[in-house]
């Protein structure tokens, strides 16, 4: 039997912009639109900041260097590592302590943080900016008059809302927003991995011989498989992590290997302390945007470019980010950021981390705004104007062609990840 419910969704507001997910790139979106003198609503379905960088437990800024001294990953990004170190413990290579070094060096500008001070910072910023949240809430719909967005509606404990936007920023992580738009999207796979935090005996004795909390927390596993795909268990599934059955899957049996792996352990000398609050899919669903960017672009220039980034797994390999891998032509106030840009292969893997997400957060604020405030289209924005102000903002737009070794060789054929 079927029942169906007929009630009108109240309009509880609107906003000149409107974030759909408070990771690290829809707070970096929500912040710079807020700086820009913009009426932000973050929309956020947990109840903190940060996703994978602080509820998903992946709690690392990949490197933001060349591998040789350089830092490529600037901007908003470098604002981010600060404040998550700021008030807690960090692991950053002795030779950056004090910022770029001065000789060329081999150690990466990357670091642990504490995950629960790093959340609490991202919303004392946010509410020193003026950007209204939405916590414990979810978008359900989207409410388009043909290809325009008009707002989202959200589903919370006040029920069924309606919220009216100028302009709409996907950073959901897997395109929720733009893919119910009706963009063009394209869906990804994960293997079978999942990280959990814990305490040990050992650990927390090293932790007080070195003065350094940091030391205590251990990363363990659940699933072990690397994002490459080295120890996929033959017979699991790879997961698209698009619809209710696949999170499901992927949560359930990790957890259970990671209960049975745990049980094998002295009870009194370990303690969990953090379970992923979020599953620790990466890849799920992209928009298929303006420009794809792959493995093929690895040192190209591109005259829109809004962000030069780093491979964080191969020192000397770099990119330029095309404003084009964030929107879509035809879809006038719509827009992504983080992990749902388009990129492809190995490429969307280098894009999706921690620091090119927070990037492109920062791309698609600006980019909003400059929109909003030149009644252009999102797709047609002036690419000078929103890199002028990105460069403003110490946002490297072109990496510089001395960086890249005579005998750098390209990569092997199998890098790139599924």
């Amino acid at each position: 039997m079927s029942v169906t419910r007929i009630y009108e969704i109240p309009e509880r507001g609107s906003y000149e912009i409107i974030v759909a997910g408070g990771g690290v790139a829809g707070v970096a979106a929500a912040y710079t639109a807020a700086r820009e003198g913009k009426r932000v609503l973050l929309i956020e379905k947990s109840v903190m900041l940060g996703g994978l960088a602080t509820l998903g437990l992946i709690t690392l800024f990949v490197p933001m260097c060349n591998g040789r001294g350089r830092q490529i990953i600037r901007g908003l990004a470098d604002e981010f590592m600060r404040l998550a170190i700021k008030y807690g413990f960090d692991t950053i290579p002795e030779d950056w302590k004090q910022g770029e070094p001065k000789a060329p060096t081999g150690q990466r500008l990357k670091t642990r943080y504490d995950t629960g001070m790093f959340a609490l910072s991202l919303n004392r910023l946010l509410c020193d900016a003026g950007v209204d949240i939405l916590y414990d809430t979810i978008v359900t719909d989207v409410v388009m008059e043909g290809n325009l967005c008009r707002g989202l509606v959200v589903e919370n404990k006040s029920g069924k809302s309606y919220y009216g936007a100028g302009a709409v920023i996907d950073a959901t992580g897997d395109a929720d927003v733009l893919w119910r738009a009706g963009l063009p999207c394209v869906a990804g796979k994960n293997f079978f991995t999942m990280v959990l935090h814990k305490i040990t005996l050992n650990s927390c004795e090293a932790a007080v011989a070195e003065g350094d909390i940091g030391r205590a927390i251990k990363w363990t596993w659940g699933g072990n498989a690397t994002l490459s795909g080295k120890n996929q268990p033959q017979d699991r599934p790879l997961y698209d992590g698009t619809d209710a059955a696949s999170v499901s899957e992927y949560v359930r049996e990790n957890q259970l290997v990671a209960f049975e792996r745990l049980c094998s352990e002295d009870r009194k000398s370990r303690a969990i302390v953090a379970l992923p609050g979020m599953a620790q899919l990466r890849t799920t669903r992209r928009i298929d945007g303006d420009y794809t960017l792959t493995t093929s672009d690895v040192f190209r220039h591109f005259p829109d470019s809004v962000g030069a980034i780093c491979d964080m797994d191969h020192r000397d390999y770099l990119y330029e980010i095309p404003y084009r891998c964030l929107v879509r032509s035809g879809y006038p106030n719509l827009i992504a950021a983080g992990r749902c840009v388009s990129a492809a292969g190995y490429a969307w893997d280098v894009v999706r981390v921690i620091p090119p997400a927070i990037l492109t957060g920062q791309v698609a604020g600006l980019a909003a705004s400059i929109s909003l405030d030149t009644n252009k289209n999102l797709p047609e924005v002036d690419t000078i104007i929103l890199q002028e102000k990105l460069a403003a903002q110490n946002v490297l737009l072109h990496f510089d062609d001395s960086w890249i070794p005579a005998n750098i060789e390209p990569y092997s054929d199998n890098i790139d990840h599924i």
